[in-house]
């Protein structure tokens, strides 16, 4: 099992490209169900979730070339309609196959999902929706079993609250349903309106996304395209506070203001500088930073995957900040590992006090999910000494090539095998 040797206190200056987003490329390699294809993506991430998605897809009948590092074709006649335990317990996005498959060949087992373990994050949002266009749906031995044998048939359904997993679902589902299907309360991440673009170049009838209804006109059949996959605006972020928290400066190549809104303000709040480079986004460190709170939302709102990311960053600011997560209420794992390398975060509820300390200490920490694996390595480059962040496979599910990137410019980190 490899580990990540952080040595501290280098500041980053230099160029960091942002890759292709983790969140909308597996959801437009699902997309590919939908019809024979070929649909070839581009700027897709090279990353171990994409990788457990060409598994699952492959396992369904499809073939799914490399056609490059970051482009992939995806084509194929669906051969089995089941998606099996062993690999959705790894990724949660799998349940998405369920909507795909039910829309195209009228039925689909698909294993209650895995993941991160940050939360319930309960998959009946789907099935209610499934059922809404007329599918039936019988969970049995941890499977979901669901069949249409007439089709589905559009429908108005009004989400509770804004899902974006059923969201997305529903949508691939919706684009081949007989009639219009009207999504009320959709989500309105940037990632959405990604997909919504992608199926509607291979052919779909798609109006409002942003706007948190969503109007789907089904249609006969799909057919392929070429798209490419919008940058990651988590990946931006996350190295936006590597800049800051090293007091560097750091252009980040690609990445786009209008899905950084909610993030480049906390940035500016807590003292960093953020300009438009016609290249990207530069971000960096002006003087001492400052404690802000902050509050996770759904999107256009303060995003939950920077939370922890932040938090790191927060650490080290004057004063006190405090953060409150909204979105799941197990996100907060990578406190013990922060307090090791000596921040103050206390926990209360739902909200995080974090504390500003003058400093922090390299110490051995362990990954706990795929962002609070990232606020580690955001202390580490910040803190005195060695830190050595273990069960980084949790990093590799989202962020491609982070030694690499970080290296580049000016951070001391190696990847290494750990000792049995």
């Amino acid at each position: 099992m490899d580990q990540f040797i952080i040595e501290g206190g280098a500041r980053l200056n230099g160029e960091i490209p942002i890759g292709g987003a983790k969140n909308s490329g597996l959801k437009l390699m699902v997309a590919a169900l939908l019809s024979p294809g070929p649909l070839v993506l581009s700027n897709v991430p090279d990353i171990a979730d994409i990788r457990t998605m060409k598994r699952l897809l492959t396992g369904l009948g499809m073939e799914v070339v490399q056609v490059d590092p970051h482009t992939l074709s995806l084509s194929g006649q669906i051969t089995s309609v089941e998606a099996p335990y062993d690999i959705v317990s790894k990724m949660r996005a799998s349940i998405l196959v369920l909507g795909p498959l039910l829309a195209r060949v009228g039925e689909a087992k698909v294993s209650l999902p895995g993941g991160c373990a940050i939360g319930t994050r309960p998959v009946d949002l789907h099935l209610k929706g499934f059922e809404a266009m007329g599918a039936e749906i019988v969970l049995e031995n941890g499977y979901i079993n669901a069949s249409a044998p007439g089709g589905l048939k559009g429908a108005r359904i009004v989400l509770p609250f804004a899902s974006v997993g059923a969201t997305e679902n529903l949508l691939m589902a919706a684009t081949l349903a007989k009639g219009t299907t009207e999504i009320v309360n959709a989500a309105r991440e940037p990632e959405i309106a990604d997909l919504a673009g992608c199926l509607r170049a291979m052919g779909a009838r798609i109006s409002g996304e942003g706007t948190g209804t969503l109007v789907i006109e089904g249609v006969p059949a799909l057919h392929g395209a070429e798209y490419a996959v919008m940058p990651d605006r988590i990946e931006c972020g996350t190295y936006a506070c590597a800049a800051v928290i090293t007091g560097g400066d750091l252009l980040l190549v690609g990445g786009r203001e209008e899905d950084q809104e909610a993030v480049i303000t906390a940035l500016e709040a807590a003292g960093a500088e953020v300009q438009l480079d016609q290249r990207g986004l530069r971000v960096r460190a002006r003087g001492q930073l400052r404690g802000i709170d902050l509050m996770t939302e759904p999107y256009p709102g303060f995003p939950t995957d920077m939370q922890a990311q932040f938090m790191a960053m927060l650490a080290v600011a004057d004063g006190a900040s405090m953060i409150t997560e909204t979105i799941f209420e197990n996100r907060f794992m990578h406190v013990p590992e922060l307090n090791r390398m000596g921040a103050n975060v206390n926990i209360h509820g739902r909200s995080a006090i974090i504390r500003g300390v003058r400093g922090l200490s390299g110490a051995r920490v362990m990954a706990t999910d795929l962002r609070a694996s990232f606020s580690l390595i955001l202390a580490g480059l910040r803190a005195e000494g060695e830190t050595v962040l273990s069960r980084i496979y949790h990093l590799d599910r989202g962020y491609e090539g982070v030694d690499r990137k970080l290296a580049a410019c000016g951070a001391i980190i190696r990847r290494v095998r750990a000792e049995a």
